[in-house]
């Protein structure tokens, strides 16, 4: 067992987890953040991304005991039941849903795109989310809903 403290939405945990627990079993199981998915568990699909010290991870490749004094954010930490992020209702308003399986990791990775860079090009939001996979709506409308927050829906056309 491995001592474990984060910062996880602002708030601390301290646990003690198994070497060989990955992150995302850490935040489902251990934590009951169930917001971040798990879809192949090979960091091919981006279901179960979040940011980790300023960065987009594949928490299902990452070890719970190597996030030691890391700073996590997960999709709970992104809006509320009460009040969504803009990116989530843009998402909602752009019918960039179906299943909503992949929609926390997409949401995650679009969230760390958009602190980077601000007003990305079609071909950067393209290139941004090209590790999350989505089976149900194709991405046309995640696309949108994300150039719709950056300002840039017009750019493509």
């Amino acid at each position: 067992m491995k001592s474990v403290k984060v910062t996880i939405n602002g708030r601390l945990y301290e646990r003690e987890v198994a070497e060989h627990k990955t992150l995302l079993r850490f935040l489902r199981d251990d934590l009951g953040l169930t917001g971040t998915k798990e879809g192949c568990g090979a960091g091919e699909c981006g279901a179960c991304m979040i940011i980790m010290n300023g960065v987009s991870v594949n928490s299902c490749m990452v070890l719970a005991a190597e996030a030691n004094g890391a700073e996590i954010e997960t999709v709970e930490g992104v809006g509320t039941n009460d009040e969504l992020s803009a990116l989530q209702d843009s998402f909602h308003r752009h019918h960039a849903v179906q299943c909503g399986f992949c929609t926390p990791g997409m949401i995650m990775t679009a969230t760390d795109l958009l602190r980077r860079t601000p007003h990305p090009s079609r071909e950067e939001i393209k290139d941004g989310i090209e590790g999350n996979f989505c089976r149900c709506t194709g991405y046309e409308q995640i696309i949108e809903a994300i150039e719709d927050v950056a300002g840039t829906e017009d750019s493509h056309a």
